[in-house]
């Protein structure tokens, strides 16, 4: 996006107990050819109310995206709480057959306005079901700033985190926004968004593929 910004750095790791992460890179598949589906188990956080989140497969499997609608936080004009933002996700990955996948890298986006001397960040981890939750990864920004963001967790193949096979465990998705007024002017204001008004803003989720071994 034209002004936008990007900061890249790697994903944390997604599940301790699952299949080893070393992989030669034939191990890699094409997507499964039948659709897959992800149902929303649970949403909780102050940044996606009720009816405020939706998630989307790609026609091509090889990506789901996640659209809110209400996620902003804020300072100055609004209630201290304002200033930070989280949301959850539970999500139900309906898989098909034979095959397992992993998380490569997660593009987030949004828009920022913040005063000379704010700052925001974004925060997410990721973790199935039943296992630990990992250290989250987080992304700064720094005021001046007025203009469209992107954030990109990514890490190498040899290192990616497949759900286990035969075994239904929902995935997590944490995230969270926070904007502090810093050194910024009293009067002033500032805001980041994960949110989209017209649904062309969204966070994407790039999947990997590989076959379950055979038993």
């Amino acid at each position: 996006m034209a002004g936008g910004f990007l900061v890249s750095g790697a994903i944390g790791l997604l599940l301790a107990t699952a299949l080893p992460t070393q992989h030669s890179p034939s191990a890699i598949t094409d997507p499964p050819p039948d659709r897959i589906v992800i149902d929303v188990a649970t949403v909780n956080g102050s940044g996606c109310p009720k009816d405020t989140a939706a998630v989307a497969v790609s026609q091509d499997n090889t990506a789901f995206t996640v659209t809110y609608s209400q996620y902003v936080a804020q300072v100055g004009g609004a209630p201290p709480t304002a200033a930070r933002r989280n949301c959850q996700l539970n999500l139900i990955v309906h898989v098909p057959h034979g095959f397992t996948y992993a998380i490569a890298s997660a593009d987030y986006r949004g828009y920022a306005s913040l005063a000379p001397g704010a700052s925001s960040t974004t925060k997410a981890s990721y973790y199935f079901q039943g296992s630990p939750q990992t250290a989250a990864r987080e992304h700064t920004f720094n005021g001046p700033y007025d203009d469209n963001w992107q954030a990109t967790d990514e890490t190498d193949w040899a290192q990616w985190v497949w759900a286990p096979c035969g075994v239904q465990r929902n995935f997590n998705i944490n995230t969270e926004l926070r904007v502090r007024k810093g050194t910024s002017a009293p009067a002033s204001s500032s805001y980041m968004t994960m949110d989209s008004t017209d649904g062309d803003i969204s966070t994407v989720y790039h999947l990997a593929w590989r076959e379950c071994p055979t038993t």
